[in-house]
């Protein structure tokens, strides 16, 4: 899809000088306020992850471009003629197939140890939408196989999800306050603040890319609040230094519960149930903790 590739050229070329603006304005209120934003040892690390992930995404662009058009091949439906519906239309799907990405990422281990690198720092600025997990590409493309079967073509699906990647990356902010009745539609950066914190009450919140419906259809959704102050990071911080600790250290941590002498039956649970899951209830997963919580206030 040569075409493709020279649109998302376009857009990164488009897209870059508006994100090096922002990013500058940003740390220029970070210097003016008692906020402490940024960190720059952190912003170098958002940087090398952003850089590794593209990288894997290029190498891997051939193997799932080509899956999609050959799953296109055996479409079930036509592409919808009117170009303004089918937009719309290839928008709110592709929009939805990312809440379900993003609530596997989530509620997933084996997932979550791939995702997890994005939630591990504890700053959140612009930067920090370029956290990328790392190993991604390699099976994000598994939820647009069902956009290709309903008729919607493969490089409109890439080029869509390139444009909307720029909302889910500037919404990564402490500077906008919330946006008013924007609340119930957009996925702003008041929500985002929330998927971002790891106070129980905010955890596995606020899923969306763009639209907040999805989180407030499936009850995923979670208002920011006053008497809250959002905490970034995780619930279980990790101290280290390095690249290779930020992306493999919850996949170490998989790998010891595997050595435990348990039968396969629940070490495939290790992998794939919810983070924090374990046979004998020594750790919890957030709908424990948050049930835990409401109990307490009861």
């Amino acid at each position: 899809m040569p075409g493709t590739y020279g649109l998302e050229d376009l857009i990164l070329k488009l897209s870059t000088p508006f994100y090096i603006m922002l990013i500058g304005l940003e740390i220029l209120l970070t210097n003016r306020s008692d906020r402490k934003s940024y960190s720059w040892k952190d912003s170098f690390t958002n940087a090398m992850l952003m850089i590794f992930n593209g990288g894997i995404d290029l190498l891997f662009r051939a193997v799932y471009v080509g899956i999609l058009v050959w799953m296109y091949n055996y479409r079930l439906l036509e592409p919808v003629e009117n170009p303004y519906l089918y937009w719309t239309l290839l928008f709110l799907l592709e929009d939805l197939a990312f809440y379900t990405l993003h609530y596997v990422d989530h509620n997933s281990r084996l997932f979550w140890a791939v995702h997890v690198t994005h939630h591990s720092s504890e700053h959140f600025n612009l930067t920090t939408g370029f956290r990328s997990s790392v190993f991604q590409p390699l099976y994000r493309f598994v939820y647009f196989i069902p956009l290709v079967l309903l008729g919607f073509n493969p490089a409109d699906i890439v080029v869509m999800y390139s444009v909307t990647q720029i909302y889910g990356i500037i919404v990564h902010t402490e500077y906008i306050k919330k946006l008013g009745w924007l609340e119930y539609i957009l996925v702003t950066p008041s929500h985002h603040r929330v998927h971002h914190a790891s106070n129980v009450e905010y955890l596995d919140k606020n899923m969306g890319m763009c639209l907040i419906i999805w989180d407030r259809l499936f009850g995923t959704f979670q208002e920011e609040r006053q008497d809250i102050p959002t905490r970034y990071g995780l619930t279980k911080p990790v101290h280290h230094d390095g690249l290779a600790q930020t992306v493999f250290h919850e996949w170490k941590e998989i790998g010891r519960d595997f050595r435990q002498p348990t039968d396969l039956k629940t070490k495939l649970k290790y992998l794939f149930k919810a983070p924090g899951w374990s046979p004998d209830g020594s750790r919890q997963t957030t709908k424990e903790l948050q049930k835990e919580q409401i109990n307490h206030m009861a």
